[in-house]
C-alpha cells in the first residue's frame, strides 16, 4: 500500500502522523511524507512596495518550517516497518497534493484537518475538503 502523508507541522498533521504510525499496514507498505510550501503573496516585477529580499526571506522560513515538519514525521515513522520517503514542493497545496498522489500512484492520502470556521474556509479554502472531493484515491482526514 502507498500512503501519501501531507503535513504542515500543525497539531492536526501531527495527529495524522501518529495515526499512521499506530496502525498495522500490509507488508511492504510505503509512506511518502509531503510538505508543500505555499506562497500566498508573490512578488511582482518592479514592485517598490515590498523588496524581493522580503519574499526570499519568507520563502526560506516556509521551507525551513516544512523541513522541520518532515523531520518530525520521519522521526515518528522510523519506528514502523513502513518504507519512508519525503519531499518538499513549492506550489499550491491543493493541486500539489493531488498531483503528487496521482504521479506516485498513492492508494491513500492522509492529512490533518485544521478545523477552520466557515469564514476562513471561504476566504482561504479548505485543503482537506478539496483533496477529499478531487482525489483519485481514498482520503483520510484526521482531526
Amino acid at each position: 500500500m502507498k500512503i501519501l502523508l501531507a503535513t504542515d507541522g500543525s497539531k492536526s498533521s501531527e495527529a495524522a502522523v501518529q495515526n499512521i504510525a499506530a496502525r498495522p499496514w500490509p507488508a511492504g507498505s510505503a509512506v511518502k511524507i509531503l510538505a508543500v510550501v505555499e506562497m500566498h503573496l508573490t512578488p511582482t516585477p518592479g514592485s517598490w512596495l515590498v523588496p524581493d529580499s522580503h519574499y526570499l526571506k519568507l520563502l526560506h522560513e516556509l521551507q525551513e518550517r516544512a523541513r522541520v515538519a518532515i523531520e518530525q514525521a520521519e522521526a515518528v515513522l522510523q519506528a514502523t516497518p513502513l518504507q519512508v520517503s519525503s519531499d518538499i514542493v513549492i506550489g499550491n497545496a491543493k493541486s500539489t497534493i493531488l498531483k503528487q498522489a496521482e504521479d506516485w500512484a498513492a492508494d491513500l492520502i492522509v492529512l490533518g484537518s485544521h478545523g477552520h470556521g466557515v469564514l476562513e474556509r471561504v476566504l482561504i479554502g479548505s485543503v482537506s475538503q478539496a483533496i477529499l472531493a478531487q482525489a483519485h484515491c481514498s482520503v483520510e482526514i484526521i482531526r
